[in-house]
């Protein structure tokens, strides 16, 4: 599988804002309560261990509206959510926050970009550390092993290139997780639908609380692979670490948001947001070898 990644980050970014007739487009079958575009969903040890690296102020949760036709779904703020078992399903995934890229050939713009995502380089903060995302690392090998499109090919078709270089889905996946293997490892389940008073409104607005991140993040770290228990000791413990995190990703996200102008408009550089606040520098691609 070969890529070319320079210059594009398409699958770290929304860049639904450049595309003349709105690409990009949602996928999946549920409907997610948020708009969060190439949500990573991550599994329950990449969440740990984003919290034990002090950056748990770096993830989001999402929520879907139920599929009546399909599924029954518990009611939260008086909206089906999806369940499993009576519990509100969710992943947790990486936060998008806007910031000034140029993606495509395109100058600065304000897009809703990946936290990690460096915004001059448009490589990744973290790539070959030990918490990058098995599904970022086998990004598009789990769409082309499920014959999906993949975000490559939905670049190519909106601004010409070729970005997809090899179409053989690699052998040995880690992250591809489907199915009932999934639930407590990638999806996960909340005990207590009462403790989500208000959430669905706030997911929706994209203007979830710190506390609201936290709920969520503490129960993914208190599950358990292939269960719906939830360890509630564990799952406090990891609240308590998210809401005390003082890291530059939080920190960035916050600068951003107040320097952001509408999503799409032309943007100032203020490229160092985020290496000022101690974030890892990424290398450039001179440094990087030919795919």
């Amino acid at each position: 599988m070969r890529v070319d990644c320079e210059g594009c980050a398409g699958c770290c970014l929304d860049w639904r804002p450049l595309a003349a007739e709105g690409g990009g487009g949602r996928r999946g079958p549920r409907e997610p309560l948020d708009d969060v575009y190439n949500l990573v969903p991550l599994t329950r040890d990449e969440v740990v261990a984003f919290v034990e690296r002090g950056v748990g102020d770096a993830m989001v949760p999402r929520m879907w509206a139920a599929a009546e036709e399909r599924e029954g779904g518990v009611e939260v703020d008086g909206v089906d959510v999806a369940a499993i078992g009576g519990r509100p399903a969710f992943f947790v995934g990486l936060r998008k926050p806007p910031k000034p890229v140029g993606p495509f050939g395109h100058s600065r713009r304000w897009l809703r970009s990946c936290i990690f995502l460096d915004p001059e380089t448009l490589q990744c903060r973290i790539h070959g550390d030990d918490e990058y995302p098995d599904e970022c690392a086998e990004y598009p090998g789990h769409n082309l092993a499920l014959d999906q499109e993949t975000e490559c090919e939905r670049v190519e078709s909106a601004f010409g290139g070729e970005r997809l270089l090899d179409d053989e889905a690699p052998e040995g996946q880690r992250g591809l997780l489907l199915g009932p293997q999934a639930v407590g490892s990638k999806v996960f389940t909340h005990p207590d639908p009462g403790r989500l008073d208000g959430v669905v409104e706030r997911m929706r607005r994209g203007d979830l609380t710190p506390e609201d991140r936290a709920e969520f993040v503490g129960v993914a770290a208190g599950s358990h692979a292939g269960s719906l228990e939830v360890n509630e000791d564990r799952a406090e413990q990891t609240r308590e670490e998210v809401l005390a995190a003082d890291s530059w990703v939080g920190e960035s996200i916050a600068e951003w948001t107040e320097l952001a102008g509408e999503l799409g408009d032309e943007a100032d550089a203020h490229l160092d947001v985020e290496e000022s606040r101690g974030a890892p520098k990424t290398p450039g691609w001179d440094a990087v070898d030919g795919d």
